[in-house]
């Protein structure tokens, strides 16, 4: 007999169950608040509009270092396998890779069917230490060499719309995080500039993704070397909320476009006015005054 989105969700909500008992102190298990309670109200009355996929995170205590567990579970998990994903200051993004590489090869090894997230908490705690410690002595060589050259990593990213708060917060809250400069124009069509060190530049395009934003690319990338401090280089002194006078509808959707003339006399003041046809694939015009 086929199993059902309904009974895929009540086990999920027993793992919860189980995993909130594993990690009882503050921090240690964060999901949003409603999660929970929108997936019991469907199960009440099991019609209407699936509840949002359950996303969770797990503190995890590895030696002297913190590994996080991001959950994503898709609404027929654990028929299908979950998304997942270890990160860790602690380590660098070749560090990174081989672990969840090889979490992803542990959990697809397991029987399918079966609740995982416990089982996949347990590889993170017994096998993430290897990996901290090779960061940690790659961390220590680096130090000792002479650092001449630096790199700045520019990327301009394009979306068909940004409209939610809520997106919105995610992007100018992982900026902050990680020392990136640029703006985030809202509207429609959307464009998100971020410059700084290149590991930063790509942990932000991840975070944003994550779990999935549709109509979305990064459309080009610039990586400029210098020497000492990639300061200097950058074309924005802070990340900006940009937004400009906007022609179309008002209404529930929001669904109104920026004037791009405007835009462009902002991308020329700050040295990109060749972005806008890569952006667009027309050349610019200037706004009339």
């Amino acid at each position: 007999m086929a199993v059902t989105v309904k009974e895929c969700l009540e086990l999920q909500l027993l793992e919860v169950e189980m995993l909130l008992s594993m990690f009882p102190k503050r921090g240690e298990f964060s999901l949003d608040a409603d999660a929970v309670p929108s997936i019991q109200r469907y199960l009440r009355t099991a019609d209407g509009a699936l509840p949002p996929q359950l996303e969770y995170r797990i503190a995890l205590d590895v030696g002297e270092a913190k590994v996080e567990l991001q959950v994503l579970l898709p609404h027929m998990y654990p028929q299908v396998a979950p998304q997942l994903f270890a990160r860790s200051d602690a380590l660098h993004r070749q560090q990174q890779l081989q672990l969840n590489t090889r979490l992803a090869s542990h959990i697809s090894s397991l029987d399918s069917g079966e609740l995982c997230v416990c089982e996949a908490v347990q590889w993170v705690k017994d096998n993430s230490l290897p990996f901290l410690e090779n960061s940690k002595a790659s961390s220590e060589c680096a130090s000792k060499e002479v650092r001449v050259k630096g790199m700045l990593h520019r990327m301009w990213i394009y979306s068909h719309h940004i409209y939610r708060q809520e997106l919105r917060k995610k992007i100018f809250d992982s900026a902050k995080k990680l020392n990136l400069t640029g703006f985030c124009l809202t509207g429609k069509p959307g464009v998100i500039c971020v410059e700084g060190l290149r590991e930063n530049c790509d942990e932000f395009w991840r975070v944003i993704r994550y779990p999935s934003w549709k109509h979305i690319s990064c459309k080009h990338v610039e990586n400029i070397e210098t020497e000492g401090s990639i300061d200097h280089l950058r074309l924005f002194q802070s990340f900006e909320d940009l937004q400009f006078q906007a022609h179309g509808d008002y209404g529930l959707r929001n669904d109104y476009h920026m004037d791009l003339g405007q835009f462009l006399e902002f991308l020329k003041e700050h040295q990109s006015g060749h972005i806008f046809q890569i952006l667009f694939g027309v050349e610019g015009k200037l706004s009339d005054n």
